[in-house]
């Protein structure tokens, strides 16, 4: 058996996007800033694209942007609000995305603000009585939280961050890359100025995303050249990327509520077998409770074991994908970052299990039975 437990790496593509992408590749060809018939068949497309992304959103369709995926979007956030509107302070967690850290570690590095980071508890929960008076004693800010953790899937409540951010002026960007797709999104029942999205979270194509950016708010671009997307991302568009974009997020929402119970029930029945079959394993941050973590992601520390410095390899021999590391040891490894802010034991090893529509309680209980093998060999 060959499992796939990498989905928040990336997801398979569906079917049904591909057919949407195929004309786009071999029949519409024209160059969408042409203003022939080819062109504008093409440009048709990508605005079709964008009113869908807009409605599932409940966004309007000049508030949607194209990008190349969710890193050049953070980045096009926070270089844009920074730059564009003087922003002098900004507020993020020490659990975000590299697209995050280090765009605003660049910004700070560059003397354009000062950097404050939340603090949050051992597992991961942020304080959120930390960012008022952050806010308090830094009026105009810009906030970078994300939605939900791509390493240990705990959910920060964004409604509520939004609310503090307003109260104080604040401009506030949510990193939704992994919760795009998989939780509906209303913009108009949100305080967040940005919001991003990547394709290829949700069963769409690589290279190809989307910013959000409340109507309104204006920033500099963050590539120069021509025209394309109201001046806002220089570039000829990627448009059969566009297309199957907005395709996959389309049957996402349509089939989201029936997803979100098939693949928590594989992340419950995870946990159960795992606890059965494995003595001393433990879960990081929030990723066991239901409630607080993405349903998607289920982060695993297993005992210490001189096994943990190959696990992702004898897993992968085992034909199981799935992502690791453990807690970074003074520098001498490069290891999670997430799971050292936490202060996790570095010894104990840490599988990220990240599950999709297509995945079956079959590949559950393979991927935890060859686990299980493998640490009662090295116990033996």
């Amino acid at each position: 058996m060959t499992v796939y437990f990498d989905n928040a790496a990336t997801t398979p593509l569906d079917p049904e996007v591909l057919d949407a992408m195929l004309p786009f590749m071999r029949e519409h060809y024209g160059n969408p800033s042409s203003i022939h018939g080819h062109g504008r068949q093409v440009r048709a497309a990508i605005e079709n694209a964008r009113k869908t992304i807009a409605h599932l959103i409940n966004a309007a369709p000049a508030e949607i942007s194209f990008t190349s995926g969710g890193t050049e979007a953070d980045n096009y956030a926070a270089f844009g609000s920074v730059r564009t509107l003087g922003l002098k302070h900004a507020v993020t967690s020490p659990l975000e995305h590299h697209a995050v850290l280090h765009t605003l570690q660049a910004l700070e590095k560059a003397g354009d603000i000062q950097l404050s980071y939340l603090r949050h508890d051992e597992q991961g929960r942020l304080d959120l009585a930390h960012l008022e008076e952050l806010l308090a004693t830094n009026p105009r800010t810009f906030v970078s939280l994300m939605h939900a953790n791509n390493e240990i899937g705990n959910l920060n409540d964004i409604a509520a961050i939004g609310e503090i951010c307003a109260q104080h002026d604040a401009v506030f960007h949510t990193d939704t890359v992994q919760t795009m797709g998989h939780y509906r999104h209303d913009v108009q029942q949100l305080k967040n100025h940005f919001l991003v999205g990547s394709a290829h979270k949700f069963h769409g194509p690589k290279g190809v995303g989307f910013l959000y950016r409340r109507s309104g708010l204006m920033i500099d671009a963050l590539l120069h050249g021509g025209s394309q997307e109201r001046n806002q991302r220089a570039g000829t568009e990627n448009v059969y990327g566009i297309v199957g974009l907005a395709k996959a997020l389309e049957i996402a929402y349509r089939g989201m509520s029936e997803h979100q119970q098939h693949i928590q029930a594989l992340k419950e029945r995870f946990i159960v077998k795992l606890q059965q079959q494995i003595e001393g394993v433990e879960f990081n941050g929030t990723s066991a409770e239901a409630s607080q973590s993405l349903y998607t992601v289920l982060n695993v520390s297993l005992p210490p074991s001189e096994l943990n410095e190959m696990l992702l390899f004898n897993l992968d021999i085992n034909h199981i994908s799935v992502s690791g590391g453990s807690a970074c040891t003074s520098g001498a490894n490069a290891g999670s970052h997430v799971l050292t802010a936490l202060g996790c034991d570095p010894d104990r090893g840490a599988i990220r299990f990240s599950m999709s529509k297509y995945n079956t309680a079959d590949e559950v209980d393979y991927a935890v039975g060859q686990l299980a093998k493998m640490y009662r060999k090295v116990a033996v």
